[in-house]
């Protein structure tokens, strides 16, 4: 880093194994952090190195280190030392606990084994850890409980607590996308509006896309269209808040025509333009420049 540019946020993640790691990490790559799961603490130093490096653009950094032994804790702690002199970091370290029996409750039902007692009890494991792990616990900035968090909870805490601006972070992508290509395979909704009346049979419109005021017009000139856009705009209302609440970060809406050029296009914009008043939307017109033939 260049003096005079901004501090680089780096929080480090750690702490009890099966007390919610994986959760965080997948919370901080949602704010837009760039994570790294399970760095050897050894690395560290290097990877210090790459990210001084004047040409770096990466400002929030997210790393989470798992302690197998001894060793581990004591290059971690030489570690946290280094990055405790480094004046261009802003660090943090969030320290994730839970009860033993909360532990040892979750270790039965994933029916792993704990890193610290391979073929042996789980609660031998939990105990040489906390042991392990008692100082970097006072070391953390944040420790959080999960012991009576769901997964989802979890997310929600770590959002509002690291969040800038009270930054949101689900959002809408729609896809527009044509049936005779296929459907798009990380779509969450699908809607086929192949059922309304095609602009690839009016000569003049069929050469344009759904991107085109002439063919949006005559895609929403039909009442089915207007019923259709109501229904589904409808529906969306409802359903966005509740996917939210449930902890997505996106919901990807793909709708289908045949060719994926004119209808489907112009509703994803539509519906899109519409619910960018209360959420982040996206939009890719996936199959828009495929013509008949190729």
């Amino acid at each position: 880093m260049k003096d005079g540019d901004m501090e680089t946020k780096l929080v480090i993640i750690t702490g009890m194994s099966g007390a919610g790691k994986t959760v965080a990490v997948q919370s901080f790559e949602d704010l837009g952090y760039y994570c790294v799961d399970n760095l050897p603490p050894t690395l560290l130093p290097k990877f210090l190195d790459l990210m001084r490096d004047s040409s770096n653009t990466i400002q929030k950094v997210a790393l989470v280190m798992d302690l197998r032994g001894r060793e581990f804790f004591d290059s971690l702690f030489d570690a946290l030392d280094t990055v405790g002199k480094e004046n261009w970091l802003e660090e943090h370290i969030l320290f994730l606990d839970a009860k033993d029996e909360k532990l040892v409750s979750r270790y039965k039902e994933t029916r792993r084994a704990h890193p610290l007692a391979v073929g042996g009890l789980p609660l031998n494991g939990i105990h040489q850890e906390r042991e392990i792990l008692d100082q970097l616990r006072g070391r953390a900035q944040r420790i959080i409980d999960t012991t009576n968090l769901k997964p989802r909870e979890l997310r929600e805490k770590i959002v509002k607590i690291y969040s800038e601006d009270k930054q949101e972070i689900f959002s809408v992508h729609m896809v527009s996308f044509g049936f005779k290509y296929g459907i798009p395979i990380d779509a969450d909704l699908v809607f086929d509006v192949r059922f309304l009346p095609n602009p690839h049979y009016v000569s003049h419109l069929q050469p344009l896309t759904g991107l085109n005021q002439d063919v949006a017009s005559y895609v929403f000139k039909w009442s089915d269209t207007q019923t259709f856009n109501d229904k589904v705009l409808d529906l969306l209302q409802f359903m966005l808040p509740q996917y939210k609440k449930e902890g997505k970060s996106q919901l990807v809406v793909a709708i289908g025509c045949t060719g994926g050029q004119h209808r489907s296009v112009a509703l994803a914009e539509h519906f899109a333009n519409v619910l960018s008043a209360n959420y982040i939307t996206h939009v890719t017109h996936r199959d828009i420049d495929k013509r008949k033939g190729n």
